[in-house]
This record gives C-alpha cells, sequence and structure tokens, in this order.
C-alpha cells in the first residue's frame, strides 16, 4: 500500500460548527479556513499577560536576582524558538490529519488511553482559565480600588470578585461560540494591543531617562541561569503549544501552520517578554498597564481595555479547546456531553475559582510545574506520527484504534517524574531546560518501548476500510 502524505477527506456539507466544532470527527476540507485566520487567532492568542510576567522574572521583578539584557534575549530567543518547533511540529500533525488533540492522542495512547493526556489539558486549561479571570477582577480593583471596602474570602475585595465573576461570564459566552468567535474577537484586538504595548514601552523607557539606564541597571542584574530562563518561557506556554492542534487541523496548509506559530511566537510573544523586561528595570513592575493606571483617567482606560481584550482573546481559545478535551474523555468514561453544555460548566468553574483567588496564590507554582513536568506530554505525539506509525494516521479510522497503547502511557509518565526531578532535585548539564530534557527522553523512550512491545496485539498498524471518512 502506498503511504499518502496526506489522508483523503470525505468532502461532505459542513456540519454545525458553533455546536459541536468536529469534537469526534476530522474537520473535512470544505471546512478548512485560511491563513488569515491563523494569523488572527495566534496573534490574540499569543498576548497573554504570563509573556509580561515572565519577561519581569527574567528581569529579577519575583527577587530571583535576574539576568542581564544580553542573556535576557539569548534567553527569550532560545526560548521562544524551541516553542516554534514544538508549535510547528505538533501543528503539522494536525493540519496533515485534521483530528483534534484527543483524537489524535488515540494513536499514540490509545482510544482508552488518551484520557489520561485529556485529563490533564483539561485541568491545565481550566487553571489558565481561572487565572486569567483572576487577572481581570485585579486590574479592574487597581484601576478603580474597592469603594466599598468588603473585603470576602481570601482578602480579596467585593469589586474584584463582581469583575472577575462578570467577564468570566463573558469569556464563557465567546468561547460557547466556538472557532468563529476567536477569529472575530482576534482581528481587530491583535494590531491594537501590540501597538499600545510598544508605545508604553517607549514612554516607561524615556521616563526611566533612556535605553542607556535601563541597561546600566539591567547590567546588575544576576542570580537566574538560561536554563531557568528557558523553562519558565516553554513552561509559561506548553499548554497552548499542545492546545494548537486544535487550532491548526482548521489548517488548510503547512505554511499556514508556520504563520500560526510566527504570529505568537516570533511576534506576540518574543515583544511581550522585552516589554515586561524593560517594564520591570523601569517601572518596577513588569505589567505596564500598572503603570499606565498612575497616569491619569484616560490612560487608565485605556490600560484596563487593553488588558481585558488582551485576556478576552486568549481565554476564549483556552475554554474553546478545554471542552475538546473533556468532552471526549468524557465519552470514553461512558458520559456523553455536547461542546457547548462542557465550555459553559467548565467556564463557570473556572470563573468561580478564579474570582476566588487562583491567580493570587497558585499561579507561580502552577506555571514552573507546568514547564518540567508536562512538557512530555508532546513526546509520544511527536514520536509517533513521525518515527513509529506514520502509515497509520493514513489507514486508521479513529474508533478502530485499540483501547491502550503502553508506550505512550508509560514514556508520558516517565519523562513527567524526570522533568521535576531535574527542574527541583537533579539539574542537567549545562544549565539545560529540565522540561526539553524530558521530553527527549519521553520521544526516545516511546518510540524504544513500542519497538520492545511491537508484537503486541494492540501495537500493530490498524488499515480501516474506511480511514478518515467514516
Amino acid at each position: 500500500m502506498s503511504v499518502k502524505t496526506e489522508p483523503e477527506f470525505q468532502e461532505k456539507p459542513a456540519v454545525d460548527e458553533t455546536s459541536e466544532e468536529f469534537m469526534l470527527e476530522r474537520v473535512p476540507r470544505n471546512a478548512r479556513r485560511t491563513w488569515w485566520s491563523q494569523f488572527v487567532i495566534w496573534t490574540g492568542f499569543g498576548y497573554v499577560p504570563t509573556g509580561l510576567i515572565v519577561g519581569g522574572q527574567l528581569a529579577g521583578a519575583d527577587g530571583s536576582g535576574g539576568m542581564p539584557f544580553g542573556q535576557a534575549l539569548l534567553t527569550i530567543v532560545l526560548g521562544q524558538g524551541l516553542l516554534v518547533v514544538l508549535t510547528y511540529a505538533l501543528g503539522i500533525a494536525a493540519m496533515k490529519t485534521g483530528l483534534n488533540l484527543s483524537l489524535v492522542s488515540r494513536f499514540s495512547y490509545g482510544i482508552k488511553g488518551m484520557v489520561l493526556p485529556m485529563i490533564i489539558m483539561g485541568l491545565l486549561t481550566l487553571g489558565w482559565f481561572a487565572s486569567m479571570v483572576g487577572m481581570v477582577g485585579e486590574i479592574f480593583e487597581i484601576a478603580f480600588g474597592s469603594p466599598s471596602g468588603i473585603i470576602l474570602l481570601n482578602g480579596l475585595s467585593l469589586e474584584f470578585v463582581l469583575f472577575a465573576i462578570a467577564w468570566g461570564a463573558i469569556f464563557t459566552w465567546s468561547a460557547w461560540k466556538g472557532i468563529v468567535a476567536l477569529e472575530r474577537v482576534s482581528a481587530p484586538a491583535a494590531p491594537f494591543v501590540l501597538v499600545v504595548a510598544v508605545v508604553a514601552a517607549v514612554m516607561m523607557i524615556s521616563e526611566f531617562g533612556g535605553v542607556g539606564n535601563v541597561l546600566d541597571e539591567a547590567a546588575n542584574r544576576e542570580g537566574m541561569t538560561i536554563g531557568t530562563g528557558v523553562t519558565l518561557i516553554i513552561g509559561a506556554w506548553i499548554a497552548g503549544v499542545i492546545m494548537g492542534v486544535d487550532i491548526f487541523r482548521f489548517a488548510k496548509k503547512s505554511t499556514h501552520v508556520l504563520v500560526g506559530a510566527g504570529a505568537c511566537f516570533i511576534l506576540t510573544n518574543p515583544l511581550l517578554n522585552l516589554v515586561g523586561y524593560t517594564g520591570a528595570i523601569s517601572t518596577g513592575s513588569p505589567n505596564f498597564i500598572i503603570w499606565m493606571t498612575t497616569k491619569g483617567w484616560l490612560f487608565t482606560l485605556l490600560g484596563v481595555l487593553l488588558w481585558v481584550v488582551a485576556l478576552w482573546t486568549t481565554n476564549m481559545s483556552e475554554l474553546y479547546c478545554n471542552a475538546l478535551y473533556v468532552g471526549p474523555a468524557a465519552h470514553q468514561l461512558g458520559w456523553k456531553a455536547p461542546r457547548q453544555t462542557l465550555v459553559i460548566a467548565v467556564g463557570v468553574i473556572g470563573t468561580i475559582i478564579g474570582a476566588f483567588g487562583f491567580y493570587q496564590y497558585f499561579f507561580a507554582d502552577f506555571i514552573t510545574i507546568l514547564g518540567a513536568a508536562f512538557v512530555p506530554l508532546a513526546g509520544p505525539i511527536l514520536a509517533d506520527f513521525y518515527v513509529v506509525r506514520r502509515r497509520e494516521y493514513d489507514t486508521a479510522h479513529v474508533d478502530d484504534l485499540p483501547a491502550v497503547r503502553w508506550p505512550g502511557i508509560i514514556s508520558f509518565l516517565v519523562g513527567a517524574v524526570l522533568g521535576v526531578v531535574f527542574q527541583y532535585w537533579l539539574p542537567l548539564p549545562l544549565d539545560f531546560p529540565a522540561g526539553i530534557g524530558a521530553l527527549i527522553v519521553t520521544f526516545v523512550l516511546h518510540i524504544a518501548l513500542s519497538k520492545a512491545m511491537a508484537n503486541r496485539p494492540e501495537m500493530k498498524i490498524i488499515e480501516s476500510a474506511d480511514a478518515g471518512i467514516r
């Protein structure tokens, strides 16, 4: 049998994309979207405040000591470069197959085995959604204070909780609308956000006395290694990289995947890292929105609007993808629910968690552990698609795959444990990033275990009579 470069998708009338978004099937060719769609979604998706926060950490805003500007620039280039490579590799698999993350994971983990990575991704995206809901509440509280003076659970003001709940509801409604809403919100928001970020950075630097003063102050920062910095960058984005599968399944060509990856990790996120770094040096805070709230009511309103729009574009994607993880996992566990129902349920849970302090109390540890332990989640998918069973992605229907494929499960669990060990107890030589080291181990281990278990019944190559079109 000849190996096709891409499976033949049945041209059929598109289903109601706003209701299910191809949660349990391939995206057909007639439902694929343009390169511009990928560009605006990924530009908006890339503008997440963690880019500023990580830039501030590189400058030592969190008390870590930070690093000089030249070292920070190298760290940003290395970290974002690795994210481009990972995003593109996973995106090509999504584009060629038309499968979302839960379905493409069936090949490496099995139909039942994929529940493990989907539950993890569901929890990760829930954590991100809750964090960004908390960020919205925080910026409103910073800008407008707490006129009521009422303090609720965890020391949070009544105004914080109300603003967080209100915007959590708006984010949930947008994600409920589906992929089209992602485009419509991201397209006008992305250029606005980027322009204001650059202008604010220039103004902060000028207020500090110019670029020379910033560089002089930055030269005194020390204590953080490049490896730790790269791990922070990857940790802040690894969930987004893996989520990219669910966005890139709508891409038509490999160049569209590159456009999307570049929009996020060459254009948007490195810019935010630099703005966060310079902001932390010149004002003491990586969040230029906080600086804007000290410059009068006009800048305050502009800053709050900018912050909300930036979070809106990203948080829609978090919740949109969450349903594509929770839905198929629940389906395999015997509970079926429409995508839109899941979006509402998870949105309510995430809004409540976010309104009562998830971001304020857990976020820092959340992204550090992400970078160390969950980068290996992509290892079995990449090893399986590019090395172990590339042909099967063209010949097998996703419902004909075996229940469990142990190489994927074992290699991921080993990689996750090693990521934490490398990060906290056994640093890798030459300051190599813990998460990437664990990913490499997972990739190699998956290949080795697949070869060692090749004779087991569940490891045979599946050839379905109607691959890709059932």
